[in-house]
């Protein structure tokens, strides 16, 4: 692979995990939410796998096989899992109220969200531009699209409402975290990856059962409600 194609690809590889982060927040359906998520896991898993081969570092093409499997396979599937397992059943007394596949009512609305979005994006590209100065090859001048997709994520985790939407805001920017590693040190070791993966496997498992046990007990898991009873 030549230097001009691989730069391509990074650059494509890249933009398609930037824009699935904003299709997040202009989303409402969690359904349509976790097929986007699992597009910006393939998306993840080629940057790896990019930097890998032009590399030639093998254990790096390993973790690329890994996120892929974990972030665009796994996780997504346990999140329609979950999201399955919060319908309401027929007859239940809550049956009538919104649905829980649906983000209704965010902190903010869809336009001022794109806008935020749009705004975080330029402020990575500001915080990241001396860092890519120092060095600046296609990997490190993408760097600023990993600091986006953090910012993004936590904006994401901050501004929903559902439990599920904000599990999926904690994997963005759980995802900007590995993207950002990869795009400054070509990489990160398999061992550590593993471990990040392990845990956030484990987080996401714990949630799902939150959230099922929430749906059980209050009919819902709009965090609003929860704060309610802890007013009462």
């Amino acid at each position: 692979m030549n230097d001009a194609v691989y730069t391509q690809l990074l650059d494509l590889a890249c933009g398609a995990f930037l824009l699935a982060a904003v299709v997040v927040l202009w989303l409402r359906q969690l359904a349509s939410i976790v097929r986007v998520f699992a597009l910006q896991g393939v998306a993840l898993a080629a940057v790896a796998a990019l930097l890998g081969t032009h590399d030639r570092r093998w254990e790096v093409l390993a973790v690329a096989t890994g996120i892929g499997v974990l972030r665009a396979g796994l996780l997504p599937l346990l999140m329609r899992r979950a999201l399955t397992a919060l319908a309401p059943a027929p007859g239940h007394p809550y049956e009538e109220d919104v649905s829980e596949a649906r983000e209704t009512e965010p902190l903010v609305n869809v336009a001022a969200s794109l806008l935020s979005a749009a705004l975080l994006t330029l402020l990575a590209y500001a915080v990241a531009r001396p860092l890519v100065e120092l060095n600046p090859t296609p990997a490190t001048r993408a760097l600023p699209v990993g600091l986006a997709v953090v910012l993004i994520g936590f904006f994401t985790l901050v501004t929903r409402r559902r439990a599920l939407a904000q599990v999926v805001g904690f994997l963005l920017l759980d995802n900007g975290i590995t993207a950002t590693a990869f795009l400054a040190a070509s990489g990160v070791p398999l061992i550590v990856e593993l471990g990040v993966s392990f845990d956030v496997l484990l987080a996401v498992l714990v949630l799902r059962i939150l959230t099922t046990r929430m749906r059980a007990a209050f009919g819902g898991t709009g965090l609003d409600d929860m704060r309610e009873l802890s007013d009462r």
